[in-house]
């Protein structure tokens, strides 16, 4: 079965860890690839095309930047608000999922509720709105309920806005430890029941507070499917549709609050350490002989501990660049906190970039299974679809020319995140320093911070893989 570890994501462990281990010289993946091009050779090109970048950017007035996050208005309609249509068929699959999840077939690959939430959901539609913009809002199983349940009363309580979106960070946390620590995250049956709850749970909290405050203070996905959205370049509204290029919209923002920019480094943080926990170097730093695995449920504890202490490396790491960059900005410089939170956006391109090359590989094999599965759904022998005789097919992992396409679209993508996340943070100086060269030399550290986060990238693309 291939390995599965779920969350986004998206390149955050420390620089000390980065530089101990010695040179990968081969690749893995879910679908254990080999690496057809030198390790050296990529790491190499794809750090010196961020520093590149970094370089031009430095050089060039802080207003370049701004000007290249603009966006237009394509076409005007009438601002209305939608009908609940598609939440509506939304809850709907999202309840025979469950029911599959249930009474279906016990095999992850045959079920479809595994293959839908970590395949079709967590790779595909999470790529989707980080590319066309915010579906999740027609999209989500809990609109049609709430609207048809509340039938625009009141919430009876109200949230106390200095809660932030903190709860929203737990729970990504949450989330982000039983995808990767809990002994069956895959199972049909525990699935179905994490999935039963939260849904309830959620439902519960917006009729007790309001869809929208509960949504943006502690609905994760809901939370970090606007974060991704703001990056496309499509902005979908009732009033009409703007167009600009990827990440516009971070630009043109207000800075968030402390717990929302938090949040964008937790998206970074979570999705490094999915890939970091994967490698022969994480197995060894704990004690661990990869050839050896003693299973997930013997490594609870070394899970949850390395993915809080990842994102708070990652955090202290980002914070340090800031301060060390303020220094250089001289006294006139503006406060931690005000730089923090607006600079901390400029990450997501990067934490973006990494969720699509971490499961590109298994997001190609198990969109087959998931096929399948729609096809059969509880696993008794049905031909919903008229696929016939199927097969899953794993040949484009065969071919050199195949591999290879497959490889320098992983590095590409992490490449180019870097690269517009490092365009982005100039942007978003600017509006922070001012338009002189003195954005430019307070911006020095961070963008120090983003090359390195390219080689590791890069690097956890490339490591070893084991468990």
């Amino acid at each position: 079965m291939l390995a599965r570890s779920r969350i986004v994501n998206l390149a955050g462990f420390a620089f000390p860890a980065v530089l101990a281990p010695s040179r990968a010289l081969a690749h893995a993946s879910e679908g254990g690839l080999v690496l057809l091009l030198p390790t050296d050779m990529y790491l190499g090109a794809g750090v010196a095309v961020v520093a590149l970048t970094v370089g031009l950017a430095s050089v060039s007035p802080a207003a370049s930047a701004a000007r290249l996050f603009r966006g237009a208005r394509l076409r005007r309609s009438p601002g209305r608000r939608p009908a609940p249509v598609l939440s509506w068929i939304s809850f709907l699959v999202f309840a025979l999922l469950v029911a599959a999840g249930f009474t279906g077939a016990r095999d992850p690959l045959a079920n479809p509720l595994p293959l839908y939430f970590w395949t079709v959901f967590w790779v595909g539609l999470v790529l989707a709105q980080g590319v066309f913009g915010d579906l999740w809002s027609m999209l989500n199983p809990w609109e049609g309920p709430y609207r048809l349940i509340a039938r625009g009363g009141a919430a009876p309580l109200r949230s106390p806005r200095a809660f932030g979106c903190w709860p929203g960070c737990v729970l990504l946390l949450a989330f982000a430890g039983f995808a990767l620590a809990d002994p069956a995250p895959t199972d049909p049956d525990r699935l179905a029941f994490f999935a039963m709850i939260y849904w309830a749970a959620t439902l519960a909290g917006m009729l007790a507070f309001g869809a929208g405050p509960w949504r943006r203070q502690a609905e994760f996905l809901t939370i970090l499917m606007r974060w991704f959205a703001l990056l496309a370049p499509f902005r979908l509204r009732p009033g009409g549709v703007r167009l600009g290029p990827p990440g516009w919209r971070i630009a043109a923002a207000a800075p968030p609050a402390l717990s929302g920019a938090i949040f964008t480094l937790l998206i970074l943080g979570t999705g490094s350490f999915d890939g970091l926990n994967e490698t022969f170097y994480w197995f060894t730093f704990i004690g661990v002989n990869p050839l050896e695995h003693p299973g997930r449920s013997a490594l609870i504890g070394e899970t949850l501990a390395g993915l809080v202490a990842v994102n708070l490396l990652l955090i202290g790491a980002f914070a340090l660049s800031i301060r060390l960059g303020l220094a250089l900005n001289g006294p006139e410089a503006p406060g931690l906190s005000r730089a923090f939170r607006r600079l901390a956006p400029s990450v997501l391109p990067i934490g973006f970039a990494y969720h699509f090359a971490h499961y590109l590989t298994s997001a190609m094999v198990e969109g087959q299974y998931a096929l399948a599965a729609t096809s059969d759904p509880l696993g008794r022998g049905a031909d919903l679809l008229g696929l016939g005789t199927f097969y899953v097919t794993t040949g484009f992992f065969n071919t050199t020319d195949t591999v290879r396409m497959i490889f320098l679209a992983q590095a590409g993508a992490v490449v180019a995140g870097h690269v517009l996340a490092v365009l982005l943070a100039h942007a978003l100086g600017a509006r922070l320093f001012g338009k002189g060269r003195r954005a430019s030399l307070a911006l020095a550290p961070l963008s120090i911070f983003m090359t390195g986060y390219t080689f590791l990238g890069l690097w956890l693309l490339a490591a070893p893989k084991g468990g």
